[in-house]
């Protein structure tokens, strides 16, 4: 199937040198797109949560926040009106993220005008901005992605893309955590905001994909046809199992990582600096790793591999539950099982990229990401049941051989001798 949207994309069988391809304007393109996604994320849960305890916030208003992220998990409903309709300037794809870049630095500088201690609901108010805004950017950002990288470099870019989220994760709640020591939160919100006005430019100055396809005529085309193109392929319900069961037994582990490691005796202080700063690095060096091992060996293959090495990475907790207390171990463990989850990450977040079909970009893509996060919310709720009643050996056994499923579902749309798409 990847195999005929590549032949329909009409990519050409002569590649660029891959240092041609890495340096390009388009790979730069993507990683700060990338930031541009990731940065938002945190501002209205971690830095928020923050700035809400310091005001004095009751913690039950502070958990309900946690809704605020709605917006991120039905991105969906939305998603055809962005492929439907084209703004007057800048085409379908620049000008719909150029739009949704400006209001959300506005509402990200709106955040920062709030009172957590005097409204609350004007806080709330103003995150759902913030998130609404970001998941539109989000959208966007996906389709002007897949449509603008040839098939063959959907790997490369995706990982890229996933390093700049990642960046601009860690500056909001890092950076953002340590810049409110030192500065009212107020600032921090309004530094973040000037830290998207270069991702704008970026838009502004990037050219407009161009699609062979056609777009939606109609609001009903754009929310039926992307359904009714998907579900007529072959296999299009097993692809569906798959990405619902792919990094099941990763997402389940890492659900119950920090109990684990408290319970086996790490201080919080290892824990910070092995584990969070350590596995970053790790996990960034893991998705360039898997980006450019699939310009060699295509986006097939490397599910397979970066499948088998992600499932063995989740075997290694068990390892460390029956070492028991050891940092050597610890690293070692983190090294392996960030570095195969970033290449795990690169390589499915690639796969999806590349089914979409490009006059549905952004609303083929949009249901993939949303059916993606099913595991991390329902698989994720009894773990810490199951953990409780097997022992954590157990446990991380039983989700290393939960990851099976996901890695034979292979075998029905992209077989190893299937071609390197």
């Amino acid at each position: 199937m990847q195999t005929e949207q590549a032949n329909k994309s009409g990519k050409s069988g002569n590649r660029e040198p891959v240092f041609s391809v890495i340096f390009s304007g388009r790979m730069l393109v993507t990683f700060v797109m990338g930031f541009s996604c990731g940065l938002p994320l945190l501002l209205t849960i971690t830095l928020l949560q923050a700035w809400m305890k310091d005001e004095g916030v009751d913690l039950a208003m502070i958990g309900m926040m946690s809704l605020v992220g709605l917006p991120y998990t039905v991105k969906f409903l939305w998603a055809p009106f962005l492929d439907r309709y084209i703004p007057a300037f800048l085409g379908r794809r620049r000008g719909w993220l150029l739009s949704a870049q400006l209001l959300l630095v506005l509402s990200v500088a709106g955040l920062g005008f709030t009172e957590p201690g005097r409204n609350p609901l004007f806080v709330i108010f103003a995150a759902i901005l913030v998130t609404f805004f970001s998941a539109t950017q989000d959208i966007i950002v996906d389709a002007f992605r897949r449509e603008s990288l040839p098939d063959e470099e959907l790997g490369l870019g995706s990982s890229l893309y996933i390093n700049g989220y990642r960046v601009g994760m860690l500056l909001a709640s890092g950076g953002g955590l340590i810049m409110a020591d030192t500065l009212s939160y107020r600032a921090v919100y309004l530094i973040m905001a000037a830290c998207l006005l270069p991702c704008i430019l970026a838009s502004i100055l990037s050219p407009e994909p161009e699609i062979s396809d056609g777009t939606p005529k109609t609001i009903k085309e754009a929310v039926i046809e992307p359904l009714i193109e998907y579900f007529s392929r072959k296999g299009a319900i097993w692809i569906l199992a798959f990405i619902v069961l792919y990094k099941i037994g990763d997402t389940m582990a890492s659900a119950m990582t920090i109990p684990f490691y408290i319970d086996i005796g790490f201080s919080k202080t290892e824990i910070g600096a092995v584990v969070k700063l350590f596995g970053f690095w790790a996990t960034i060096a893991g998705s360039l790793a898997g980006g450019f091992a699939m310009l060699y060996i295509g986006i097939n293959r490397s599910l397979w591999i970066f499948g088998f090495f992600q499932a063995l990475s989740t075997a290694g907790f068990a390892f460390l539950a029956h070492t028991g207390y050891s940092i050597p171990v610890l690293s070692g463990v983190i090294a392996f099982e960030n570095f195969s989850s970033g290449m795990g990450t690169a390589a499915f977040t690639a796969f999806m990229a590349s089914i979409t079909n490009k006059k549905f970009t952004a609303t083929q893509y949009a249901l993939l990401s949303s059916l993606m996060g099913i595991p991390r919310v329902l698989a994720s709720a009894p773990t810490g049941f199951l953990a409780g009643n097997t022992g954590w050996e157990l446990f991380f056994i039983a989700c290393t051989l939960i990851a099976i499923p996901g890695m034979l579902l292979l075998m029905k749309f992209a077989p190893w001798t299937g071609g390197k798409v």
